[in-house]
This record gives C-alpha cells, structure tokens and sequence, in this order.
C-alpha cells in the first residue's frame, strides 16, 4: 500500500495546461505535487520508528517522486534553454527542408516504434528564426508524437503554405497512457514545442477528434530579402 505522500503526488495530471494558465506555471505546478509527497514522506520516516520494511517502502516510493520531480526539472531546463536560443541572431531558413531532414532522422525511430511516418511537404516555406531553435521546435513537434503513438498507426505530418503563413500539422492516435507515469516526457515534450513556437512567434492549437489527435502551428513566412542590383553607385 502506498503511503499518503506518494498518493498525493500521483494524482493525474495533463500536459495541457489550463486556459488560465502559462505553461511554465504549469509545469511548476506540476513539480509542487511529487515535491509535496516527498516532503510529506520524509517528515513521515523521522516522525518515529519503523519497521525495517516500511523504510524500504518510504525509501521506493521516494525515488519514484524524485524521479518524477528530475523530469519536469529537465523540461524546466530545456525551456530555458530555448529563451537563450530566441536571443541569438535569426536568419532566413526553409522551415520545409528542416522538416524533411527532420522526419529523414526519425524514420528508423518509428520503424522500430512500428509507427508509418508520412510527411507530405511539396512547397519551399522560408521562415526567420535561428537554425537552433528551429530545429529543436521542429524535433519536438515530431518525436514527442512519435513517442506516444500507438503501434501500427499513422503519424501524419503537412506543412504548407496558407498566404503569408507556413502551417506545420502533425497528428497522431495515441497509445494508452501509462497509469504510474503522470507525468511522461513524451507529453512534456510537447509543451515544450508549444513554448517555444510561442515565443518564435508562432500560433498553437491542439485538438482531439474521436482517438486522433492534432498539433497545428502557424508561423508568419519570411519577407523576400531585397536583392541587390550590383550597379556601381554614382559618384
């Protein structure tokens, strides 16, 4: 039976975070529930003695908050990561060919997750953005459904081009959460993505319809850069 602090922090949890609120406060929410078991969990150890086996039991169910809690620190980490990305200097860059070596790199992932990977992209979308950043939105926006789709399933990835916007859709049917992970990294991997196309100035909406699931981005496109004529300037 496990003790009241590991209950505490198990209750479920959804990488979505709420209408109301920002996804990093979403996530420190997240990190407050095992941080409150663990606590709850070590004032219970030292309130008395206790058999040898119940000790065990606090000491397990104590790394399995600890682990829980070194997820979403990782996912805070990464966050961070991508605000330093959005301060380097951006560049134009084919949001199209990022997304097809992208897929190109996954493929032996879902082969073996024996998921079909089908991207349909035919137009060039130049976006502005630095190479980095970009190509870690672009990874987790893939990877983190190809991690939670079911085996023998599509997951069906489209970029196009809507007037002056690339839209990158992905979709997927995932696979059945697992009950003893709240908190998986598939999921908060994609909240990652959406932070950061936030930040790249993207818009997100994500969508459900009977057991597909939708991530659909919207990103400005690039202005032509004017080109220079190469004629001599008049002295």
């Amino acid at each position: 039976m496990s003790s009241p602090g590991t209950q505490l922090a198990g209750q479920p949890a959804t990488s979505s975070p709420p209408k109301d609120r920002s996804p990093l406060a979403h996530l420190l929410h997240a990190l407050n529930q095992p941080l409150t078991g663990l606590q709850c969990l070590l004032e219970l150890a030292v309130a008395g003695p206790r058999s040898s086996e119940r000790y065990l039991e606090t000491l397990g169910d104590a790394l399995e908050l600890t682990r829980r809690m070194r997820i979403l620190v990782e996912a805070l980490r990464e966050l961070a990561d991508l605000q330093e990305a959005d301060a380097k200097q951006a560049d134009n860059l084919l949001l199209d060919a990022l997304l097809r070596e992208t897929a190109d790199d996954l493929r032996p992932v879902a082969e073996t997750r024996k998921v079909r990977l089908l991207l349909a992209c035919n137009v060039a979308l130049p976006v502005r953005s630095s190479r980095g950043c970009l190509a870690t939105l672009i990874f987790r926006s893939l990877e983190s459904p190809l991690s939670m789709a079911r085996e023998e399933s599509d997951l069906r990835v489209t970029a196009e081009r809507e007037r002056e916007q690339a839209v990158l859709s992905v979709s997927w049917s995932p696979a059945p959460p697992l009950q003893d992970s709240p908190f998986s990294q598939p999921e908060l991997g994609l909240l990652i993505a959406q932070v950061g196309w936030e930040r790249a100035g993207a818009q997100w909406f994500q969508a459900q319809s009977g057991d597909k699931h939708t991530c659909t981005i919207r990103l400005a496109l690039a202005s032509p850069q004017p080109a220079s004529t190469g004629a001599p300037e008049e002295s």
